[in-house]
């Protein structure tokens, strides 16, 4: 088949090229084929193109009125949609008015004091400790912590064994003294002995 006689690629295949093309995430990239596609089956499979601004107003306020959705999630599906009609479809379908919002929640963040801390802390073992242990003291994310733990799973000692690293029994010892106090507990290089 030549080149000028190839159809054109489809709707989500263009999409899908225009978010690899600015190096979006592939989460992002299957977040936005899901709600462009929900978007489209939502109004009986239409093309995209012969709508607008009110089938966009129909979907969002649907979401938040029978779906029920967070505001979070409303926002995640229209900048999915306005990504398919400004960078795929280049249409400008103007400003949404009278979208109905779903509304934000008054969630406060939860702080543990360094006491709760350690009463969870204690309750853990092994690798779940140790990606517990990251998660506070670190201050890293589930998904980093998880993602390491997947593709590294000796990573626990691994990251022990930097200049001065003692050995496992060493590093045991590091964990059972950061088990009885995760707060207080020094690293192997730092513990002097206790008969000096």
């Amino acid at each position: 088949m030549l080149q000028s006689q190839r159809q054109p690629p489809k709707l989500l295949e263009q999409v899908r090229t225009a978010i690899r093309t600015r190096h979006y995430s592939l989460r992002t990239e299957e977040t936005y084929l899901s709600w462009i596609k929900r978007f489209i089956l939502f109004h009986g499979k239409r093309h995209p193109r012969d709508m607008g601004v009110q089938e966009v107003h129909q979907f969002l306020s649907h979401l938040a009125v029978e779906g029920q959705v967070a505001a979070s999630t409303q926002s995640q599906a229209l900048s999915a949609i306005l990504f398919l009609y400004q960078q795929v479809l280049q249409q400008d379908i103007g400003w949404l008015h009278d979208v109905v919002r779903a509304k934000h929640p008054q969630r406060l963040p939860v702080v543990l004091t360094q006491d709760e801390v350690a009463k969870v802390l204690r309750q853990l073992s092994g690798v779940p400790w140790i990606m517990g242990t990251l998660l506070y003291g670190a201050g890293l994310r589930l998904a980093g912590v998880s993602a390491s733990a997947r593709q590294r799973p000796g990573f626990c000692l691994q990251s022990n064994r930097g200049a001065g690293w003692q050995g496992p029994e060493r590093s045991r010892h590091h964990v059972a003294a950061a088990r009885q106090n995760p707060f207080t507990a020094a690293s192997p290089e730092r513990q002097t002995p206790a008969h000096a």
